[in-house]
């Protein structure tokens, strides 16, 4: 039933970028305006889920149980509507009133295009960072696979989809070169890190350099690159309603050469992945190594991502089997023994250790003195996350952002859980969110902690960079899972908060402190995802449509029942 508040929802949430060619956006004529709401047609709205903001089935993708192998892509429901849309019905982003923009808006759109990298007259990426003050460049002026998403959805979100295509393209032509580290040969579906166009302006020729780990700091390969073009494929295909690309031979054999580093069978007892340290976002030393958050459910997101595109020919039919079981075995897994809440954490206070054969409650060995003191108090009685790793006699309770808001968008986390993580955010805001979104882990390690784990560090120092420090990038991804959860005021006050300083600042990479008060020690300005994460979030609140490019449904199939005493 549509009532008064949705419609007070709705309202507030029309786009207000219907603006002019300063805004960077596409000038497109309003829906409608205010006064023009009476003859607006109200089943229309009620026609589109991703305007409800219940909390189970509340945005379009077909439940997993509805699938069946006789079902190819074409049959695939994109909920998409023409004229440069995102995969609800949803017109290019600022179009629903006239409302005026926020005067960063503008500013934001004019430096995310100064950041765009060409290859041979077409837009391709974008920079890491436009930042002239820095005297050291680095590898900023590289375009890195994980920063161009927030880059990539924006655009999606204004239609202008050609710069995202040709992304795609270009990193999947980057994923068959040859890739080495000294003497050993990387897998065959690995993508790039990051690559970089060189310009010869007297040959007038351009060509591509790729990274795929081996000029990397500690050398480690970017295990979630390949998850994020996955998940950048299926956005581009919600968005557009372009089956063609997700459909062609190199990108079907781009997404079963990813799949195959990780379903491939060797020594693991659990269904997650092994990573090194420095894999993904956090790529330096911070102790992730295992079977880090972050990693697992990109992961189970991509095989979702997968099963929704993947062509059913021999090959892929083999790959949906496959990914099917794997997506089972994973969210029984993750929601079983990464999950923790009040009464879990009092179970595992209470565990009895030594325990031997299939009737173990402490599956894992989890010694209760290794808990941590800070965990007992920053859990509310209402609330929940996903820990930051698993293994034998090892639980890393550390709360990572970027992992938990995943384990939202891609239905990893049950309706509850979801629920339960808002929760969190709202009981803990001072620790998590403070004067600047978000904390890209809490808490920091500190003293003799920080000396083993990051190995003295320098940048990773307590409260800083990757070991607790602000990433206002990380604000799309909090925005979209507030959107999820039916909590669109949770991220309208975190973007309050990013609007008053982030472009005073110069669109700061991180943020330093306890409360994300101070610029960060090292932090590059005009840093590109921080620009593109706040415009993503911007567009997204104003038009909660746009959460149906990255946002997957629950499916009831992958939430078998879980009883508390054998949770562990």
């Amino acid at each position: 039933m549509f009532t008064c508040h949705d419609l007070i929802f709705f309202v507030e949430g029309l786009s207000i970028m219907d603006a002019s060619k300063e805004t960077g956006l596409r000038n497109v004529s309003s829906v409608c305006s205010i006064p023009e709401m009476d003859d607006f047609d109200l089943t229309k709205l009620l026609d589109k889920p991703r305007l409800t903001i219940k909390r189970e089935r509340s945005f379009d993708e077909r439940s997993l149980s509805e699938m069946s192998l006789t079902r190819g892509l074409d049959n695939l429901e994109l909920g998409y509507s023409p004229g440069g849309c995102s995969g609800l019905d949803t017109p290019a982003s600022s179009t629903r009133n006239s409302f005026e923009p926020h005067p960063m808006v503008a500013e934001a759109w004019e430096s995310l295009r100064r950041s765009l990298v060409h290859f041979r007259g077409q837009p391709v990426g974008t920079i890491a960072a436009y930042d002239h003050a820095s005297e050291e460049v680095l590898n900023y002026d590289q375009v890195f696979v994980r920063d161009f998403v927030p880059s990539a959805l924006a655009f999606l979100m204004n239609g202008e989809p050609d710069i995202v295509k040709n992304f795609l393209l270009k990193t999947l032509q980057l994923q068959g070169w040859e890739k080495r580290v000294d003497k050993f040969r990387l897998g065959e579906g690995a993508m790039p890190a990051s690559f970089k166009v060189l310009h010869d302006p007297e040959r007038k020729t351009d060509t591509i350099v790729a990274d795929f780990g081996e000029s990397a700091i500690g050398r480690v390969a970017p295990v979630d690159s390949g998850f994020w073009w996955i998940i950048l494929l299926r956005a581009y295909t919600k968005s557009t309603g372009d089956l063609t690309l997700a459909e062609t031979p190199d990108c079907q054999k781009g997404m079963r050469l990813i799949l195959t580093l990780c379903l491939s069978e060797g020594f693991d007892t659990f269904p997650t992945l092994l990573c090194a340290d420095g894999c993904s976002m956090i790529d330096r030393r911070m102790g992730i190594y295992g079977y880090p958050i972050e990693i697992q459910a990109l992961f189970f997101m991509a095989l979702r991502c997968s099963l929704a595109m993947m062509k059913l020919d021999a090959e892929g039919k083999e790959f949906v089997e496959r990914i099917m079981k794997r997506l089972h075995a994973l969210s029984f897994h993750m929601r079983s023994y990464f999950w923790i809440d009040f009464q879990q954490l009092n179970d595992i206070y209470r565990y009895k250790t030594e325990e031997y054969s299939h009737t173990a409650v402490n599956k894992f060995n989890v010694i209760p003195d290794s808990i941590p003191d800070w965990v007992f108090d920053f859990m509310p009685t209402r609330g929940g996350y996903f820990i930051g790793n698993v293994s034998p006699a090892r639980m890393d309770f550390r709360w990572f952002a970027l992992g938990n808001c995943v384990a939202i968008l891609s239905s990893l986390a049950t309706p509850e859980q979801a629920s339960a993580i808002m929760d969190l955010f709202e009981a803990r805001w001072e620790e998590l969110v403070g004067e600047m979104p978000i904390k890209i882990c809490y808490p920091a390690i500190e003293s003799h902690e920080w000396r083993i784990v990051t190995g003295c560090d320098p940048k990773n120092t307590r409260w800083s960079y990757h070991n607790g420090g602000t990433w206002p990038v990380l604000l799309w991804l909090l925005t979209a899972a507030c959107i999820k959860t039916g909590r669109p005021q949770i991220a309208r006050r975190a973007i309050e908060l990013a609007e008053s300083r982030l472009l005073k600042d110069g669109w700061p990479e991180y943020y330093d402190g306890k409360l994300g008060r101070y610029i960060g020690k090292q932090a590059r300005k005009y840093q590109t995802w921080s620009i593109a994460g706040y415009l993503v979030a911007k567009m997204m609140l104003e038009d909660p449509s746009h959460l149906g490019m990255i946002s997957l449904e629950d499916d009831r199939q992958l939430r078998p029942i879980i009883k508390r005493s054998a949770s562990f």
